[in-house]
């Protein structure tokens, strides 16, 4: 067996949400990098065109359609007429990280009922219709794929408030919640469509070094507080979550799913 061959993605077509943002520019990256078409559904006209040259330079087939997950004809009608013009859909990788403008006030000290509906609706409740909607067009076409979600430690652990000391940050009651369900409809997508030959799992990121949009970059004091607390004693980085992306979506993880898959540098196990 040629175990290298495994991981190739040549000849599979791989749709990115939110392919252009912190975490989802590198899975776009390394997908087709492995030789997948890729489909990035995002909204980020401003990365867009440096990226498409960056991958056309390199020989990479990237397509980008405009996508808005906040937008509910876009998930219901639109999304659906994408996905029919690409029969075989192998690879779905959902890492959007849609939100509210007053998302920072979704602590248990400042979120109102509406912040908390807007929130879940707009973020978890897309994450599993769009999920749905592939898992069943793989099925209608009779074709086996791998469907990825993007979950978070926090969506299987509580938040340590002792990592937020000295910073302006708090624990987010909407992100908890989010993640929390997210990561449960893999386990149950993942038992309902395995009859036919899909995959689905979860990747968990844990602190992640970067810019992030609408947010700026991570606190220092953050950093330290939260370095402190990791085995490895640093933040992660995109590309080692995008690797781990890569190979569950492909065959080199072909007797895996329902899994929720840990990149976090060992941060879920003290």
């Amino acid at each position: 067996m040629d175990y290298l061959e495994r991981f190739n993605l040549k000849g599979k077509t791989a749709f990115v949400v939110g392919g252009l943002g912190l975490l989802g520019l590198e899975v776009s990256k390394a997908m087709a990098c492995a030789g997948a078409k890729v489909i990035i559904l995002d909204l980020n006209l401003h990365k867009k065109d440096a990226f498409l040259k960056e991958m056309s330079s390199l020989k990479c087939d990237v397509i980008f359609q405009a996508f808005d997950c906040a937008d509910e004809k876009q998930i219901e009608f639109s999304f659906n007429e994408i996905l029919s013009r690409y029969q075989a859909v192998d690879i779905f990788v959902n890492c959007s990280y849609p939100r509210t403008p007053n998302w920072s006030q979704a602590s248990f000290s400042g979120i109102d009922y509406k912040n908390l509906r807007e929130n879940v609706d707009m973020h978890m409740n897309t994450y599993a219709w769009l999920a749905k909607q592939v898992a069943d067009h793989m099925v209608k076409n009779h074709h086996k794929g791998s469907i990825i979600q993007f979950g978070s430690t926090y969506g299987i652990i509580g938040q340590d408030l002792t990592v937020y000391e000295g910073t302006d940050m708090k624990e987010n009651m909407a992100y908890a919640l989010i993640k929390g369900g997210i990561t449960n409809l893999t386990r149950l997508m993942a038992s309902y469509y395995g009859q036919w030959g899909i995959r689905v799992n979860t990747i968990c990121p844990g602190g992640i070094s970067g810019h992030v949009a609408g947010q700026g970059d991570q606190d220092a004091v953050f950093i330290e507080n939260y370095s402190k607390k990791t085995p490895l004693k640093r933040l992660g980085r995109a590309d080692e979550v995008a690797s781990a992306t890569l190979f569950l979506a492909s065959d080199g993880a072909s007797y895996i799913s329902g899994t929720n898959l840990m990149v976090d540098g060992g941060w879920t196990i003290i």
